[in-house]
Formats: C-alpha cells, sequence, structure tokens
C-alpha cells in the first residue's frame, strides 16, 4: 500500500514537474529591432516648434502572445544639458494616432511584429526662433518605456534611440554653431 501511495506520488510530482518545465519555455518575448528603425522624419513644424517621429518594429521572438499595454515615450534633454528647447515625447501604435496622448494596447502574436511610432516635439525657449535652438542643439537620448505581459509577469522595458544633432539639424535645414569652449 505504501509503495503504490509512493508510486502515485512520483507520478504526480513528475507530471507537475513536465508541465512546468513545458509552461517556461511557453513565453512571450517582445523585441525592439532598434537596427531596423526609420530615420526621424518631420512631422509638423512652424516658427518655434517641430514634431519628428521614428518608427520602430516591436517583434515576439517568444512562442506565446504578449501584449504591450503601455508606452511612452520619454526624451531625455534637461535644462541642465541644454536649456534652449523643450522637449515632449509621444508613443502611438502606427496608423492609429491619437489626440488624448493615450497608448492603446495592443497583442502581439509570436513570431508577428507591430511597428510603434516615437514622436518628439522640441519647441525653442528664451526668445529663441527654432532655427537658433536648433544650432546649438547637443545629441540626446529618447526613451520609448513599454510594459508587456504575456504568461511571465507584467514588467517594463526600455528601448534607447539617440537623436543627434547633427541628425536634427539636417532635418530643419540648419548649420549647427561650432561651441567655444
Amino acid at each position: 500500500m505504501v509503495t503504490i501511495f509512493g508510486g502515485l506520488i512520483c507520478a504526480a510530482l513528475a507530471v507537475v514537474l513536465i508541465i512546468r518545465l513545458y509552461l517556461k519555455n511557453r513565453v512571450e518575448k517582445v523585441v525592439p529591432k532598434l537596427e531596423s528603425r526609420t530615420p526621424f522624419k518631420i512631422e509638423s513644424r512652424d516658427e518655434k516648434s517641430v514634431t519628428l517621429s521614428t518608427t520602430i518594429e516591436f517583434r515576439n521572438e517568444g512562442t506565446q502572445s504578449a501584449m504591450i499595454v503601455d508606452a511612452i515615450c520619454h526624451p531625455l534633454l534637461p535644462f541642465e544639458q541644454y536649456d534652449g528647447m523643450n522637449v515632449r515625447g509621444k508613443a502611438e501604435r502606427e496608423g492609429v494616432p491619437r489626440e488624448d496622448d493615450y497608448f492603446e494596447a495592443l497583442v502581439i502574436e509570436h513570431q508577428q511584429s507591430a511597428r510603434l511610432v516615437a514622436k518628439v516635439t522640441l519647441t525653442a525657449r528664451k526668445n529663441l526662433s527654432l532655427e537658433e535652438a536648433v544650432a546649438h542643439m547637443v545629441d540626446f537620448p529618447v526613451e520609448f518605456i513599454y510594459r508587456e505581459v504575456g504568461r511571465t509577469p507584467m514588467h517594463w522595458s526600455i528601448a534607447r534611440v539617440i537623436l543627434t544633432a547633427e541628425e536634427l539639424a539636417k532635418l530643419v535645414g540648419v548649420e549647427l554653431a561650432k561651441e567655444e569652449l
């Protein structure tokens, strides 16, 4: 009797272990493909500001569906680094623009991709024109922060892109000023 009971317990533990190993390998894995992102382009422009965008592919390389439930575009240009520009970011699904800055969640099936857009609005400060402010611009990172969930617990990840002063100046059509040390 004890032998049969012990055998049943061992068999049950083996089944649980097999199921856990199977499920462990059945997860989502969202990977931003930064090497293939689009170059920044101008979305809109006026005398004081310019809005740029870049599109990033997010591929689910896992074996289960994934959901991106939130995304934030966070440009990192503090006034201590350069105070001639005020910078704001916005994240959107490609082809699904929203005026309310709300990110609409999306499901990415395994081995499929979704394209998300990082928008960056730069506004000249300190009575500078857009061209004057861009002429003295510095390189800065733009972080695309996204919250992902699937079989694994919900977690935040970051994809980082650098917007160079040279790229911005070329888009706006100005020459970078040579800074004196």
